[in-house]
């Protein structure tokens, strides 16, 4: 049953997006009473085409025209979304309010613009957040930055990766995680994009995401060891009384589906059991999804770091990433391994935060 999943959420996005086209198409022509509803089917069917066929087959182009049209479909989808919201919130108003049909639709288009607006600038507005957790052996502190898809592809690259790095400068830290979908896209996949990591002050450990194999992993990895960025493959190193636990993007178990990582044999749950850490040292796990955590903390992890979730990057999804992750976003507890989720520091898909935010993380590592 599980391997019918994408095809189940496919049959049902297309379901939707039908019935939202129609629905789009009716109420625009009720607000601007035009003498040719087709032309409203039409430019709704036609935005809807961009999105589906403008995205995921571009998402490796490199050409300028193929970027512009990833760009432009990306950017539609977001607003298509708040166009939807915006008409089904205004026809509840008025059930009360009885507006004119013109005053509705001049409304409509006033709440889309405005919350596009709004979630574009703030994807861009990067936050850092600051938390102290205590690490059961450390004998001093250590003071850590925690970077998360970062997504360097269409719309971002080198200047945003140096405004992320001088940030991270500023933060005085002693070491940098950097847990996966560093790429979106191999339109920017140069070694030169990559360049600002060499002006980090601390160590760089990295571990690889989905969006990363989907982009070209093996030359991601080639890039950031020439640059003597340390590239974890499923393997431990030490750092000071550290160990640092850096997993490949995988599944939990054998029993686990996740559409993101790849069907086979290897796991969190087989790799740790290979690995075996050393539960009397404190340990650090990196992993790009917040998955297999009750096998990190059997093998006495201390602090399990990851992404991935975006914590549903805009509304409403993410209180459907809420639902899907048990851990989506921020600090928790599982039975002693604290568990770390990033929003993330870039954005995938429509270029735009709402309900979340653009973060990177100090993480302050304290004797306990």
């Amino acid at each position: 049953m599980k391997q019918y999943i994408p095809f189940i959420f496919f049959g049902l996005f297309i379901t939707i997006l039908i019935a939202a086209n129609i629905y789009l198409a009716r109420r625009f022509n009720f607000y601007f009473s035009t003498e040719n509803a087709r032309i409203f089917y039409v430019l709704f069917s036609s935005l809807s085409l961009l999105m589906f066929f403008g995205m995921m087959p571009l998402t490796n182009a490199t050409s300028v025209f193929a970027s512009f049209v990833y760009i432009s479909a990306a950017v539609t989808m977001g607003v298509l979304l708040y166009l939807l919201l915006s008409v089904i919130t205004v026809d509840i108003v008025n059930i009360f309010a009885k507006m004119k049909p013109l005053t509705s639709g001049l409304l409509v288009l006033l709440l889309t613009f405005s919350i596009s607006l709004f979630g574009v600038l703030n994807s861009w507005n990067t936050q850092i957040t600051r938390h102290e957790i205590a690490i059961n052996g450390l004998s001093k502190e250590i003071r850590a930055m925690h970077l998360s898809d970062i997504h360097i592809g269409h719309f971002r690259g080198k200047n945003f990766l140096k405004k992320l790095v001088n940030k991270t400068n500023k933060e005085n830290v002693d070491v940098v995680f950097i847990t996966g979908d560093l790429f979106d896209g191999k339109i920017n996949l140069t070694k030169e994009e990559l360049i600002p990591l060499t002006q980090l002050n601390a160590p760089v450990y990295f571990v690889d995401g989905n969006h990363d194999k989907y982009t070209d992993v093996k030359t991601i990895k080639q890039y950031l060891n020439e640059i003597n960025v340390s590239v974890l493959d499923n393997e431990i190193i030490e750092f000071g009384e550290l160990q640092i636990i850096g997993l490949n993007h995988m599944r939990a178990d054998s029993s686990t589906f996740n559409m993101h990582a790849e069907s086979n044999q290897i796991t969190v749950q087989s790799t740790l059991a290979t690995l075996s850490p050393d539960k009397n040292k404190p340990a650090v796990l990196l992993h790009h999804s917040p998955d297999g955590i009750k096998y990190a903390n059997q093998h006495g992890v201390d602090l399990y770091l990851a992404g991935h979730t975006h914590a549903g990057q805009i509304f409403p999804i993410n209180f459907i990433a809420k639902s899907i992750f048990e851990f989506n976003r921020g600090l928790h507890n599982f039975n002693g391994t604290r568990v770390f989720v990033s929003e993330g520091a870039g954005t995938f898909g429509p270029p735009m935060r709402v309900g979340t935010k653009s973060e990177i993380s100090v993480l302050t590592l304290k004797p306990f």
